[in-house]
């Protein structure tokens, strides 16, 4: 029977960890974030009153066996001057399943049946009206997930404006798990807005499974500027009140200078140094490696050898 692993996570960071993980003899459940309220995501929110769909999309299609221009095909955004301009094939595939089956887990298990996913993707919750809220350092209240990125606001809290009820099958898998993943991505709207939910860290506390962070390459502009990999682990380490970071995963890459100055300017964004005794007094374990690669002048982490850390952790357990 393969170990049970479930990965919390939002965004890109997720959909390219798994990529690489459900090449390895794992049983996974991707538990997703729905409180996006930007781009076509957005739109689909505010016309059809439902729960975000976009990165549940990202999830699926990077967990399926099917063939490339399938892939490519969900998720292909419209570029046109009508009203479909920006809208991914998958997102509007998703929502016409959920007008149909009145329930967003229904319409996920469809998707993954269509679409060959031998794992479990659930979302965090339900709720349509689920909207993720910020105080910032001036004590502003920011409202909505698009804004609190864009804003670029040194953060103090991160909160939902009301409680989501957590999907009951997010609690089991929690239970029954052998390994929890905070995936990469940012820690602000896609990896807290998991942890915050009251459910999730009652059950995070009851679990004998091992929490791991794979942490960020890069700052985020205005949320995490000069963070080292401890700042990430002191963060999370808040947010879970009961429980901590048991295992980090960062990568030594040295990135090269054009591509640092580049993300710099560009982006505001520096690498994230390891500061190897302030993780040691976390009670943290560090696992390191060379991680980053460099993908059309964007730096990915390398999603088979990061997932190859993670078993070989998990298989030492």
């Amino acid at each position: 029977m393969y170990k049970k692993v479930v990965v919390f996570g939002g965004g890109t960071g997720i959909s390219y960890l798994l990529k690489g993980l459900k090449d390895f003899p794992v049983d996974i459940t991707a538990v997703i974030t729905v409180s996006d309220n930007g781009r076509s995501t957005g739109k689909l929110r505010k016309e059809f009153n439902t729960p975000a769909v976009g990165d549940i999309r990202k999830v699926i299609t990077a967990l399926s066996e099917i063939d490339e221009p399938i892939k490519q095909m969900v998720e292909y955004r419209f570029k046109t001057s009508s009203d479909l301009n920006g809208h991914a094939v998958g997102n509007l595939i998703l929502t016409s399943l959920l007008d149909i089956t009145g329930s967003l887990k229904s319409s996920i298990s469809s998707l993954c049946k269509l679409f060959d996913v031998k794992h479990t993707v659930l979302p965090i919750s339900e709720d349509s009206s689920l909207t993720l809220m910020a105080l910032d350092k001036d004590g502003k209240v920011i409202e909505g997930e698009e804004q609190i990125t864009t804003a670029h606001h040194k953060i103090k809290e991160i909160f939902y404006k009301e409680e989501p009820k957590v999907l009951p099958e997010v609690i089991t898998a929690i239970g029954e798990a052998d390994l929890i993943i905070f995936s990469m991505g940012s820690l602000y709207t896609s990896i807290l807005p998991n942890v915050i939910c009251n459910e999730v860290k009652s059950a995070l506390k009851e679990t004998k499974a091992p929490l791991m962070y794979l942490c960020n390459a890069v700052t985020q502009p205005g949320e995490t500027d000069n963070f080292t990999v401890s700042d990430h682990i002191k963060l999370l380490n808040r947010y879970l009140d009961f429980r901590k970071i048991d295992v980090v995963i960062a990568s030594n890459t040295k990135i090269d200078k054009k591509i640092a100055e580049k993300y710099a300017t560009a982006e505001q964004k520096d690498p994230v140094k390891i500061d190897y005794a302030a993780i040691e007094s976390l009670g943290a374990e560090l696992i390191e490696d060379d991680l980053i690669t460099i993908e059309d002048n964007t730096l990915r982490h390398n999603s088979l050898k990061l997932s190859a850390l993670i078993f070989n952790y998990l298989m030492r357990k």
